[in-house]
């Protein structure tokens, strides 16, 4: 199974038409490409979901919501998909995005909820050496590069801001990001070139369902 790779050709087209009168006259063509993009990424969710813990997926709309947006054009020229963990002994996330010229996987924690990441940033405070440890291991680094995500300038309130491991834990999210050429997307082997990548992954993501199903002592708290 793979892509159609007439997909891009329709998201460029939609980049130079996004207005909803070219769409509408269009739906058509982007039903099918939707179709294709659901069943492709709902066959390789069905053979890894045990490897992965996940429980479900998600195809994201292409309808934006501009209410709150300066950007006021209509529709992503994007496809997303989203795999979601089985809640709550394994936690983080893993993402596809799927665009001409910016085609990318990423996973970890993207908007850690307030309370999650105060047990993080206390875990990193407690054993900072053994987080940077898990975050830096040559195995993730050598496929992924360096942990990403948003940052506070200073160090969040309440931690000391001479902590060895500031820059850690000013961090507000804790995200791998991998980017892919165009022609890998429409290759036999796109999808096993992800589940790879996920795959060094898992000590990332088993550590971190640890801290957050744990107190400080370790004794888990589900």
């Amino acid at each position: 199974m793979q892509l159609d790779p007439s997909i891009f050709n329709f998201l460029n087209t939609l980049k130079k038409n996004n207005n909803r009168s070219w769409f509408k006259e269009n739906k058509s063509v982007f039903d099918m490409h939707n179709k294709n993009v659901k069943y492709y990424f709902e066959f390789f969710f069905e053979q890894e979901k045990e490897q992965f813990n996940w429980e479900s997926f998600k195809v994201f709309r292409i309808y934006k919501d501009v209410r709150f947006s300066k950007d006021k054009l209509p529709y992503k020229t994007h496809f997303a998909i989203a795999f979601h963990r089985l809640k709550p002994k394994f936690r983080g996330g893993f993402y596809v995005h799927i665009q001409p010229g910016n085609t990318f996987i990423a996973s970890g924690f993207w908007a850690p909820e307030k309370d999650d990441l105060f047990r993080i940033r206390k875990e990193i405070e407690s054993d900072s050496d053994y987080f940077r440890k898990v975050i830096e291991s040559k195995k993730i680094v050598d496929v992924w590069g360096s942990i990403k995500g948003n940052s506070l300038k200073i160090g969040p309130k309440g931690f000391d801001k001479n902590h060895p491991a500031i820059d850690l834990l000013k961090y507000k999210q804790f995200l791998y990001v991998k980017n892919f050429k165009d022609q890998d997307v429409f290759s036999k082997d796109f999808t096993k070139k992800i589940r790879d990548c996920f795959s060094h992954l898992i000590p990332f993501h088993d550590y971190f369902s640890d801290v957050l199903t744990s107190d400080l002592n370790g004794q888990s708290i589900l």
